[in-house]
């Protein structure tokens, strides 16, 4: 079914949104034989990707700073469903934001209590449980509940955009295309055009999804989704190798949000891009002491490693460390920056194990990737690019996964094919810290050799 952002202008109620990766957790996939397609409408600005982060795997919801003034409304209202509900989400998001299982803990009661109180058609509380089962990246159970919420509340935008996510992670791209048309027929707002740009940017155009994440922050009703878009922004900009207009991207969004980890980072990689190791530095640092992500801390630390300070990098290594190991006793898979980090950093061994676990309940391209490289590193290159084909079955513009599987093919003789994925690689400047020279210099030997 064709996506198109002007079906809906007028919708029924509700019931009641990276490192150099995809931003699976915030938004849906799209596009099939017939393109969506985006035209003027005027929107009606009604989960944080990226992002979100890189927003949100789950709708819209309390922002984090409002988990005291909530506690205040169920303390005096204890058999209120909503209030629970809205609880639950507001430590979904703190979770997500700070890295923080114990959040997610708290979320649970939350929100199992808001099913206690009311055990039925309780879409608040359904989407919320599916949330939370998308950000443990148990993303069979997000889609067993996010199946229940829109059952019960076929008219909850965001409970069909907990479902877009599911299905986008478990890899059933066309049936996160119906959820996003569904999403968007009822509520063409920021959260629901921030998952159709993801879906154009996992086809690899990004031409559209640029179009259609700047409808989304046009849309923008909170801050946080306007710093979100603006984040995704500068990502699809580097993607096509704007460096400039990411730059300006992230400037402004940090006009209005200056403390913003995700913008941080998100310039940190546009100073990478423009050769500005002095900007890229001070930016992830300062997006570390707010918010010290994965994603953060390795794009940090490999920084600092290409830039030969190791014992910088390795203070960042450490912390991952200590993060997988918190993550290691928790019923949570690896997300692909850790696999990616043991891959290089660790016991390639492991990452392979790490992977095929992750694979379980979340068989998304980003994954298969990852899964690609450490099978790689693990010396496993047939099996390898069975799944580096995978990762790039969408014709998804990564730099990182075409020079993964350039690697690939240059370990199993195929130089032809190498030097393919190198070139597209080495279309975004600055890519990754540490692959970007060791593409140039594995491009120069393939040319290099009679």
């Amino acid at each position: 079914m064709p996506y198109d952002a002007t079906a809906s202008e007028t919708t029924p109620p509700a019931p009641s949104r990276g490192r150099r990766r995809l931003r699976g957790a915030a938004v849906a996939l799209a596009l099939g034989a017939v393109m969506f397609t985006v035209g003027a409408v005027v929107l009606d600005p009604g989960e944080g990707g990226a992002a979100r982060p890189p927003g949100s795997t789950a709708a819209a919801g309390p922002a984090a700073g409002s988990v005291e003034a909530l506690q205040a409304r169920v303390t005096r209202l204890p058999k209120d469903p909503g209030g629970w509900a809205a609880l639950g989400m507001a430590y979904v998001q703190l979770g997500r934001t700070n890295a923080d299982p114990a959040a997610y803990a708290r979320a649970e009661r939350a929100l199992r209590t808001s099913l206690k109180v009311r055990g039925s058609d309780n879409t608040d509380a359904e989407t919320g449980m599916g949330a939370l089962a998308a950000a443990r990246h148990d993303f069979p159970t997000a889609l067993d509940w996010a199946l229940r919420a829109t059952a019960d509340g076929p008219y909850s935008a965001s409970a069909h955009g907990v479902l877009a996510d599911a299905y986008t992670q478990l890899g059933r791209y066309d049936e996160a295309d119906a959820a996003v048309q569904k999403m968007t027929d009822l509520r063409p707002d920021a959260a629901s055009l921030a998952r159709a740009s993801y879906a154009f940017e996992l086809r690899g155009d990004t031409a559209t999804a640029r179009e259609v994440m700047r409808r989304s922050r046009t849309a923008a009703a909170t801050p946080g989704e306007s710093a979100f878009a603006h984040a995704v922004l500068v990502s699809l900009a580097l993607q096509d190798g704007d460096v400039e207009d990411a730059l300006g991207e992230a400037r402004d969004g940090l006009l209005a949000a200056p403390g913003d980890s995700a913008l941080l980072e998100a310039r940190a990689r546009a100073h990478e891009a423009r050769g500005d190791a002095d900007g890229a530095l001070a930016d992830y640092r300062a997006a570390v002491a707010v918010a010290p992500l994965p994603h953060h801390l390795l794009g940090l630390g490999e920084l600092e490693q290409s830039l030969g300070h190791r014992d910088q990098a390795e203070a960042q290594y450490a912390l991952l460390r200590a993060q997988e190991r918190i993550r290691a006793t928790t019923a949570t898979a690896a997300d692909t920056d850790a696999i990616l980090f043991e891959a290089d950093h660790g016991s390639p061994a492991h990452a392979v194990t790490m992977a095929e676990e992750a694979l379980r309940t979340r068989p998304f391209i980003a994954v298969q990737d990852a899964y690609a490289w450490a099978l790689h590193r693990a010396g496993r290159d047939t099996e390898a690019l069975v799944q580096a084909d995978r990762a790039l079955a969408l014709s998804t513009r990564s730099a990182v996964f075409h020079y993964h599987r350039a690697a690939i093919h240059q370990a199993l003789g195929d130089h032809d094919a190498a030097r393919n994925d190198l070139r597209r690689a080495l279309r975004q400047p600055g890519f990754h810290p540490l692959y970007e020279p060791a593409a140039r210099a594995l491009l120069q030997r393939i040319d290099a050799t009679p």
